[in-house]
């Protein structure tokens, strides 16, 4: 089963079930990967999906670092508990001594500098595919060249 499909027959038991917050995040996660079916013209392998599904969370999360600097607990709460759903549908994360492990390889390999941290960054987000957050591997990168 794909991961779009698994995302609608999701959405579709939500539905049945009456949960309206799962449905109201299950059909906003279907609109986007929609959209950028429609942008592409065609339809997206499981890979590309977690894409879409990485940038929902990664927009919901600085919603809710805004939410909670002005004090909003009831919008950072509904946040919180989208965030939580969306990542069911992403891979495990990797543990930070995996992360800083093929940072310090690909470091290595490249015999980087201080100066070259976008390129190390690259490689890096190649290597772990969606398993780590860009912010998380941009903070080991720099403590590594450092």
């Amino acid at each position: 089963m794909t991961l779009r499909s698994e995302i609608q027959e999701k959405q579709y038991d939500a539905m049945k079930k009456g949960d309206a917050e799962r449905l109201s995040i299950m059909r906003l996660l279907n609109s986007a990967i929609k959209n950028e079916e429609i942008e592409l013209r065609r339809d997206l392998n499981d890979e590309e999906a977690q894409a879409v599904v990485g940038r929902q969370v990664k927009q919901l999360k600085d919603a809710l670092k805004d939410f909670e600097a002005g004090g909003r607990k009831d919008l950072m709460d509904k946040t919180q508990k989208e965030i939580e759903i969306l990542e069911e549908y992403l891979p495990e994360q990797m543990s930070d001594e995996k992360l800083e492990e093929i940072v310090g390889k690909i470091i290595e390999q490249m015999s980087a500098g201080p100066q070259d941290v976008g390129k190390v960054m690259g490689a890096v987000m190649k290597e772990v595919k969606g398993q780590a957050d860009g912010n998380k591997v941009r903070e080991i990168v720099s403590k590594k060249l450092n």
